[in-house]
């Protein structure tokens, strides 16, 4: 446990529930490994709680905090600023206290290109990108692709006028990337056969539910399968794909990514190397 003292700067986070959460067992570990006099606090904040949570931890004098489900939009009209990344996803998952205002970010997106990046050794680029999903997390994630240089990407989902609403909006940030949507049923086999990145922002596979409509039979020898779901017995998109051979990570250095940022916004300093992410393993396995 960190020393509390009287100089001590507290950071946390918000949301509801929040008794999951893994990110006060990394970030504390690593302002431990940093040496800084931190302490990072989960706050469990009702949806009728919120405005006036926000208001307490301006007053309080907090440094910043993670925002997480359900307040990660709603919370928006109670910040002061939005940063580019948090203006373009529509969402909110870290605030920073400067000056006594409230700036909101997002590195949710900028955390995924990140783990991409480190775990995948994938740079968007000219490959074509499938993304699953068009919800807040998709719409994140698509902006940080675009900031990143991705070229094409496709939309899968259910509700194809959530795909294409996301893709309108992305059209109009980002006009250098090509963005189209699936308008079937299912992605066709010519489709896939071009897709160098399958992306799941969804939440199918938390327990153990399949992706319909996407046959990772008809995907190129060198693709690689991203699944943002994070779990410790692995989800049925990643098993499946490293069945056929096919490189594939779940969203473990997504999270350990964010959250690197997010100490980076809160202190000015980057973060020990690895301690995020050897924190979070120690954890699972205890």
């Amino acid at each position: 446990m960190p020393v509390v003292e009287g100089k001590t700067r507290v950071v946390g986070i918000i949301g509801d529930p929040i008794g999951h959460s893994r990110s006060p067992v990394m970030q504390n570990a690593a302002f431990a490994a940093g040496n800084l006099n931190y302490i990072y606090v989960p706050f469990a904040v009702r949806p009728d709680n919120l405005e006036q949570a926000v208001i307490g931890l301006k007053v309080l004098g907090v440094c910043g905090f993670n925002v997480t489900i359900p307040h990660k939009s709603t919370i928006i009209p109670f910040l002061d600023n939005l940063d580019e990344s948090a203006e373009s996803a529509g969402a909110v998952n870290t605030v920073k206290l400067c000056e006594n205002r409230l700036v909101g970010y997002n590195t949710d997106g900028d955390g995924l290109v990140d783990s991409l990046a480190f775990d995948l050794a994938f740079r968007p680029g000219e490959e074509q990108i499938l993304v699953v999903g068009a919800g807040g997390a998709a719409r994140g994630a698509i902006a940080a692709l675009c900031r990143s240089g991705a070229k094409k990407i496709h939309i899968f989902n259910r509700t194809r006028e959530s795909a294409r609403a996301i893709a309108r909006d992305m059209k109009v940030r980002y006009p250098e990337t090509c963005i189209e949507v699936v308008e079937a049923e299912t992605v066709s086999e010519q489709c896939l056969a071009m897709t160098s990145l399958l992306l799941n922002t969804t939440s199918l596979g938390m327990k153990g539910e399949r992706i319909a409509g996407v046959d990772l039979v008809h995907l190129p020898e060198y693709a690689k399968v991203y699944d943002m779901v994070y779990s410790n017995s692995g989800t049925p998109l990643v098993m499946e794909a490293r069945a056929s051979g096919i490189q594939a990570v779940n969203g473990l250095g997504m999270l350990v990514a964010q959250g690197e940022r997010a100490f980076t916004i809160w202190t000015g300093r980057n973060p020990p190397e690895g301690v995020m992410r050897r924190a979070l393993d120690m954890a699972s396995t205890a």
